[in-house]
């Protein structure tokens, strides 16, 4: 079934690249997320959203091209 391929790619030697995900995926959402829930001006949440197109651009990029 969808778990069991999901087991399965997730054991299958692809940790490291599921685990690189996570990680960066939680340092882009999460800084600008802590950051906006401080109070801070609603500039910071423009600056969120350029944050975020860069990092889903470089992060198409990059998946792009260690998909070989």
């Amino acid at each position: 079934g969808v778990e069991e391929g999901l087991g399965h790619y997730v054991y299958s030697g692809e940790k490291n690249h599921v685990l690189a995900g996570i990680g960066i995926f939680t340092v882009i959402f999460g800084i600008p997320w802590y950051l906006m829930n401080q109070g801070s001006n609603h500039r910071s949440h423009q600056d969120y959203m350029e944050k975020a197109d860069k990092a889903r651009k470089a992060r198409l990029s990059s998946s792009s091209s260690s998909d070989k």
